[in-house]
C-alpha cells in the first residue's frame, strides 16, 4: 500500500474540475500551491499563486527545458516579487499572463489554467481558452 503524500486537487479525468484548496483564503499574497491535473489524458503538474490580490494558475512546466519551476516547495516568485521564476535556469514569467519576461524562455509562455472560486473553495477548470 502506498503512503505517498497526496498533492492538492488530484484530477481523475479531463472532464473533472480539480479542487485546488478547500478554502481559497488560505492562499495568501505571494504564496503558491501545487496540484496535478489531466490534460489530453496525461497527468501534469500545475500550480496556483496569489499575486496582487488575484489568483493565477499555470502548468508547472518551464518553457525553456520542460522542468518544473519550483523545487517542489511551491515557491514560485523571485525575491523582488515581480516574476515567477524557474529555479533551474532563471527563466522569468509575468505572473498575470505567464509570458516570458526574461531569461532562457524568450518568446515562451506558461500554459494558463482557468480558476474558479465556488463556496469558498478554489477549483481549476482546465486550460484557458
Amino acid at each position: 500500500m502506498s503512503h505517498a503524500p497526496k498533492l492538492a486537487g488530484q484530477r481523475l479525468s479531463d472532464n473533472e474540475a480539480v479542487r485546488v484548496l478547500a478554502d481559497a483564503r488560505r492562499l495568501g499574497e505571494g504564496q503558491g500551491v501545487r496540484f496535478r491535473i489531466v490534460i489530453g489524458g496525461v497527468e501534469r503538474p500545475a500550480f496556483a499563486v496569489r499575486y496582487r490580490g488575484a489568483l493565477y494558475a499555470y502548468l508547472n512546466v518551464c518553457r525553456h527545458e520542460s522542468l518544473e519551476l519550483d523545487f517542489g516547495d511551491a515557491h514560485f516568485f523571485d525575491d523582488a516579487y515581480d516574476a515567477l521564476v524557474c529555479c533551474h535556469h532563471g527563466a522569468r514569467y509575468r505572473p498575470e499572463t505567464g509570458a516570458c519576461a526574461g531569461g532562457p524562455c524568450a518568446g515562451g509562455r506558461l500554459t494558463s489554467l482557468r480558476l474558479e472560486e465556488r463556496d469558498g473553495a478554489l477549483w481549476c477548470l482546465g486550460p484557458s481558452g
